[in-house]
């Protein structure tokens, strides 16, 4: 029976189903209520009492920070354990949250493992004694869904670099770069346009690729095989130079891994990410950067 109560504040209902799963599983005695929103989650808190939250920073209407700062001036929500939870790591963003009293800061994409560690390092002897009196134990599996994904999707490790690969291809002259296929490698590339770099991190690793082809709904880039690849389903970030100084951070999730060639020893790997994101500003920002690559491969 569940004794404690958790807010989950996201505006992607992927990621709050992700969260509210991992927190069902691993702690029964959690009773998780979600919200799409700051605006939502603050109407919520004002008519119950959690005892967590764990929020996004990006949301339309109210921010994750807007959030914090106003449940920091509650006085029966001071001291209440809040996680947030964002693609937003860089050093000047987790100071900017420190200081406003977050109680944990977990970077997108997470492991059901690093969120469980973080909920149990807020919660401390108050989930640890709940808990116990269920008849539970802290020390599980940290996430069977996922242990079961990955052998339905047949998740494999990385391949070992070939013996016969020579050392990495000039950028004008790799396939890569123009996301084409081996039978770039013959010859000179023909580059339409700047080409659009992506990083897409995941909660282990993070893959270096070049956006093939992108919409308001997915983006598919094509990487090399030598790198460490996704399951599908798996939670991701794609990483998007947007120019003038500005990176997108779009959240979303593996939909398809295909390889570039019809032959088994392919060099490249097609990945296409569902985008999960609700955020307004961050489908307008979207929309521009589309404008500006279909323009630019004309």
């Amino acid at each position: 029976m569940a004794t404690l109560k958790a807010l989950v504040v996201d505006d992607a209902s992927f990621v709050r189903d992700l969260v509210k799963r991992t927190v069902r599983q691993r702690f029964p005695v959690i009773e998780t209520t979600d919200a799409q929103n700051g605006r939502r989650a603050q109407s919520l808190m004002s008519r119950t009492s959690f005892d967590l939250v764990l929020c996004d920073w990006e949301m339309p209407e109210m921010s994750g920070l807007e959030l914090l700062q106003w449940m920091r001036q509650q006085p029966h929500y001071q001291k209440v354990p809040f996680i947030m939870i964002t693609s937003r790591g860089d050093k000047d963003h987790v100071i900017e949250a420190v200081k406003e009293g977050v109680s944990e800061y977990l970077g997108k994409p997470f492991s059901p493992e690093g969120l469980s560690k973080k909920i149990i390092k807020v919660m401390g002897r108050r989930l640890k004694d709940a808990m116990d009196r269920s008849g539970k134990s802290l020390e599980g599996p940290a996430d069977a869904f996922k242990e079961s994904a990955t052998l339905l999707t047949q998740k494999r490790e990385a391949p070992a670099p070939r013996p016969e690969a020579s050392k990495p291809e000039p950028a004008a002259d790799n396939p890569l770069l123009n996301a084409g296929s081996a039978k770039a490698a013959a010859g000179k590339p023909q580059v339409r346009g700047a080409m659009s770099m992506a990083s897409v991190r995941f909660s282990d690793s993070t893959l270096k690729s070049v956006v093939k082809d992108i919409n308001l709904t997915e983006v598919r880039v094509i990487a090399k095989r030598d790198q460490e690849f996704p399951g599908i389903l798996d939670q991701a970030v794609v990483d998007i130079d947007m120019g003038d100084g500005q990176m997108a951070r779009l959240n979303g999730y593996v939909h398809q891994l295909q390889a570039v060639d019809k032959r088994q020893d392919t060099d490249f790997v097609s990945v296409t990410i569902r985008f999960v994101d609700e955020d307004p500003k961050k489908l307008e920002d979207l929309s521009r950067f589309v404008a500006r690559f279909r323009a630019s491969n004309r």
